[in-house]
């Protein structure tokens, strides 16, 4: 499909899953407004290699007023922001009563606030418009629990829980609200659980493939490209009648 024309908004999208989607999405024809603290630079250039207008805005989206200024910077220079693709997000494992409060603030804050602030902020024009598509990437998290991830899992599940509530506001509309739940993705996070199993036991092959046993059936990685092709599905006129649904792309981990 063709998106041309229209504007995404990808919020931690200088690097990993952030950037695969923008990538997708900047090859349809959509401009990009990029956010992240990553290399802004690199992330642009790869993203501006498609053709279409690329803007960058450095929002810590832990602080309300840094995603009101993106908003305004991405209605001031695009004109408004079409899809809405709430990536960004942080992780911490401890056990419930050993969880440092400002660790859970800072992930509640990042993975789940932000796209309340950035969806209320955006709603408006795309109701104006009669056109939107609010993708929040969530996670298998979202779903379903692990131990030691409190703060990550209650965040996760909120969004899938904001997703469905905006679906129902603006189910008669021609905006969308959808999740994506993904299981493992290799982004640097992931690999360094690898690097730390395979500094103990010596063996790195044998690391990934234990990691991925755990959870994941399939054995093998979710790719941000593939995420970024549901997103772009999630666009397109044929998934007008998705809404409010938690989609996973996750190896089989919740067919369990």
């Amino acid at each position: 499909m063709s998106l041309q024309g229209k504007t995404a908004l990808v919020t931690g999208s200088t690097s990993g899953i952030g950037l695969g989607i923008a990538l997708v999405l900047a090859k349809a024809g959509a401009n990009l407004v990029l956010n992240g603290f990553g290399d802004a630079k690199a992330a642009i250039d790869e993203v501006a290699a498609f053709g279409g207008k690329v803007g960058h805005h450095p929002a810590d989206v832990s602080k309300v007023a840094e995603i009101e200024d993106l908003i305004a910077y991405a209605e001031r220079e695009f004109g408004g922001v079409d899809i809405l693709v709430n990536n960004a997000g942080i992780q911490y494992v401890a056990p419930v009563e050993e969880f440092p409060v400002e660790r859970w603030d800072a992930i509640i804050a990042i993975n789940l606030t932000s796209a309340f602030h950035t969806t209320r902020l955006t709603l408006p024009g795309m109701r104006t418009r009669n056109w939107g598509r609010i993708i929040n990437i969530a996670s298998a998290h979202g779903l379903a629990a692990s131990a030691g991830k409190s703060a990550y899992v209650a965040a996760k599940h909120g969004l899938v829980g904001l997703t469905k509530s905006v679906a129902l506001e603006t189910a008669t509309t021609g905006v969308t609200c959808n999740a994506i739940c993904p299981g493992w993705v290799l982004t640097p996070l992931v690999q360094k659980q690898i690097d730390d199993r395979a500094q103990a036991t010596g063996d790195a092959q044998q690391a990934r493939h234990d990691l991925l046993a755990e959870k994941q059936p399939s054995l093998d990685f979710v790719t941000p490209e593939q995420l970024g092709e549901l997103a772009l599905f999630l666009c397109s006129d044929a998934a007008v009648q998705v809404r409010g649904a938690a989609w996973n792309m996750d190896g089989g981990w919740l067919a369990r």
